[in-house]
This record gives C-alpha cells, sequence and structure tokens, in this order.
C-alpha cells in the first residue's frame, strides 16, 4: 500500500508541474494533493502541521494565479478582454505547431483581445498586451516554482522515511 501511496501521490506531482504551465489544469492544488496521498501511506504518521502550512501556500498560490494576471493587465492599462486573450492565446499557444508557441500566443492573444474587444489604439494595445504578457508569465513562474518545491518535499520526505516505507 505505501508503494502504490507513493506512486499515485507521484502521479499527482508530475501533472501538477504541467499543471502549473497548462491554464486548465490546476496545477498547484494537485501537486498539493499528491503530498496528501504520501501521507496516507499506512507506515507514515500524518503530519498536519506540513500538511496545513503547505495547503494555506497552494492556496494562497491558486488565488494569486487569478490576481497576478490582471494586475499585470492593470498595470499596463489593459482589460479584462487583454487578460482573456492572453489566456486564449496560451491555449492556442500550446496546441499551435509553431517554436514557443507557449510564449507568443498570450502575447497575441492579449493584442488581439485588445485591439479587436477593447478597440484599444496600437501603441496603448501593446502596451495593455505586454502587461497581461509579463503576468502571466509571473504567475506561471510562481506556480511551477511551486510544484517543483512541492516535488522536492514529496521527495525529501520519501528519503527520509525512506526505512518506514520499505
Amino acid at each position: 500500500m505505501d508503494i502504490l501511496c507513493i506512486l499515485i501521490g507521484l502521479l499527482f506531482m508530475l501533472v501538477g508541474i504541467a499543471g502549473s504551465i497548462l491554464p486548465v489544469i490546476p496545477g498547484t492544488p494537485l501537486s498539493w494533493l499528491g503530498l496528501i496521498v504520501l501521507y496516507l501511506a499506512p507506515s507514515l504518521e500524518f503530519d498536519w502541521t506540513f500538511i496545513i502550512i503547505t495547503g494555506i501556500v497552494g492556496i494562497g498560490i491558486y488565488i494569486m494565479d487569478y490576481i497576478i494576471p490582471a494586475m499585470g493587465t492593470k498595470r499596463f492599462g489593459g482589460s479584462e478582454a487583454g487578460a482573456w486573450g492572453t489566456t486564449i492565446g496560451l491555449i492556442i499557444g500550446i496546441l499551435a505547431p509553431i517554436p514557443f508557441g507557449i510564449l507568443i500566443g498570450p502575447f497575441v492573444g492579449a493584442l488581439v483581445g485588445e485591439l479587436a474587444f477593447n478597440k484599444t489604439e496600437g501603441p496603448q494595445a501593446f502596451k495593455a498586451a505586454l502587461g497581461s504578457f509579463f503576468g502571466f508569465l509571473a504567475s506561471t513562474f510562481l506556480k511551477f516554482f511551486a510544484t517543483l518545491v512541492y516535488l522536492g518535499l514529496f521527495i525529501y520526505k520519501v528519503i527520509v522515511n525512506f526505512d518506514l516505507l520499505f
């Protein structure tokens, strides 16, 4: 049962890392769920403090994922159309067979959102698209970093408790 918990927890960790980049998958909560599954292993004593602290951090990052891109968009004079364009552009950028589509897509999506749906003029639309794009990058970096930290904690807990688990 311990090995099964480790494998399922590791699967949650890996999907969480992917979800930190892909907008549809909630990366940080899935990685945190991987930590919970690890502690469900019968041989490990459940560490409430560890789970609560990592859970609070995970929820905070999950909430910030929605706030940071909006802050970037607003700071550079963008609109909700630019923020939506960033997300749609990311999805298209991931699916498009072009190099760096995951980076180009959000910027182009924000620009199109500002130009087409908000009727923003050229230079202001470009500035708003940059803000939306920078907000997206900051948010993605934060989620990616958090999921890597969770993976590191997961591996650390497995190594430290190796003799209990196996």
